[in-house]
């Protein structure tokens, strides 16, 4: 008799680990969602879902995996985004994700740069819904963790609604039921990564759209959301919200968070808390040989819109590398914030 045929796909895992809460995540942002601003980010809300930057298959798979693989216990809840289009290389992958304790595999599809186009990674892979379909397979076989994608709501020259209906048909077939929706096309050719944060239009309907033909999929919504009441209205039409610049920018946003998105009644920390809680931190990465503004260049929205916000950024990031006391700076900068604000933070006009 002669060998049966092997199935064309992997089977899934019997036992799937439970996912995360995506009813509020901090966006993939390359050079800034580091392990640093992620620890800085979970002082400042519990709940919110935070994702690394997005890591290739490659530099997973023949990089220093405990550079791209490695984080702090405390960021938890904490997703990896992958970039990659070779099913094997993706299920690879997934599989080291679940072994280093991740709770969520997301696949890129929506980074518009040519660097990552030409290894046929990001948003060129919306041309290609058989070939996403064949990545979340393979990593479905190979891991329990969540498999979700994050994609635009279409690209140049694919960028009618029936397209994307048939992408987000096409993968979910394959076992994916959570889709990160960034409501802007992508253009391929003309326009930066940074302009195709901002020039494509939002379009939003289009995300309530999809959430409405595929009732049955978790539809998260992404692009120019900054407001936590506007948030909470998008909440209303999908399951859940992502926000990337905003959330670095002015970080203290997130403060809300848990109480206005989870229904957390927990005590909120005061800025000048998260600015404590942050010395031990940097203290360890000082004497692990790490340099003090690795950390701190993500703190300079902190005290964003109150008293003494730019002598907070300008001793961050200009008087920091003029001493050779760092901490003692920090020390004093604490102080300094403490005089400075009035009682509970109150937003006041910028001294």
């Amino acid at each position: 008799m002669g060998t049966p045929m092997q199935a064309r796909h992997p089977a899934p895992p019997m036992i799937k680990r439970p996912g995360p809460s995506r009813r509020f995540c901090v966006a993939p942002m390359m050079d800034w969602s580091d392990r640093n601003f992620r620890y800085f980010a979970r002082l400042i809300s519990r709940h919110a879902l935070l994702y690394t930057e997005m890591v290739t298959t490659g530099a997973v798979i023949h990089g220093d995996r405990k550079r791209f693989l490695g984080y702090n216990a405390e960021e938890q809840p904490l997703a990896l985004q992958l970039g990659g289009s070779n099913a094997k290389e993706l299920a690879t992958c997934a599989a080291l994700a679940e072994e280093a304790g991740f709770a969520e595999v997301n696949l890129n599809v929506g980074c518009p740069s040519d660097r990552v186009q030409n290894n046929l990674i990001g948003a060129c892979l919306m041309a290609h819904p058989e070939l996403v379909a064949e990545g979340v397979r393979a990593m479905m076989g190979s891991s329990g963790l969540p498999i979700t994608v994050k994609h635009r709501i279409g690209i140049n020259g694919r960028d009618s609604y029936e397209e994307l209906r048939d992408f987000v048909g096409v993968v979910h077939e394959a076992g994916c039921d959570t889709f990160i929706v960034h409501a802007r096309i992508a253009i391929l050719e003309g326009l930066s990564p940074k302009e195709n944060r901002d020039v494509p239009p939002l379009r939003y309907s289009v995300v309530h759209q999809l959430k409405a033909d595929f009732p049955q999929l978790e539809i998260i919504i992404n692009g120019g959301l900054t407001a936590l009441d506007c948030m909470s209205e998008q909440l209303r039409q999908v399951d859940g919200v992502m926000v990337g610049r905003e959330a670095y920018h002015n970080p203290y946003m997130m403060a809300d968070v848990d109480k206005k998105i989870f229904g957390n009644e927990s005590p909120v920390p005061s800025r000048l808390d998260v600015l404590e809680a942050m010395r031990p931190y940097i203290v360890r990465h000082l004497a692990q040989g790490g340099a003090m503004n690795h950390v701190t260049r993500h703190m300079l929205g902190l005290f964003q819109g109150l008293p003494g916000a730019r002598h907070f950024r300008r001793q961050l990031s200009s008087a920091l590398h003029q001493t050779d006391q760092p901490l003692a700076l920090y020390d004093t900068l604490i102080d300094e914030m403490s005089h400075r604000l009035q009682p509970r933070d109150c937003p006041v006009e910028q001294a």
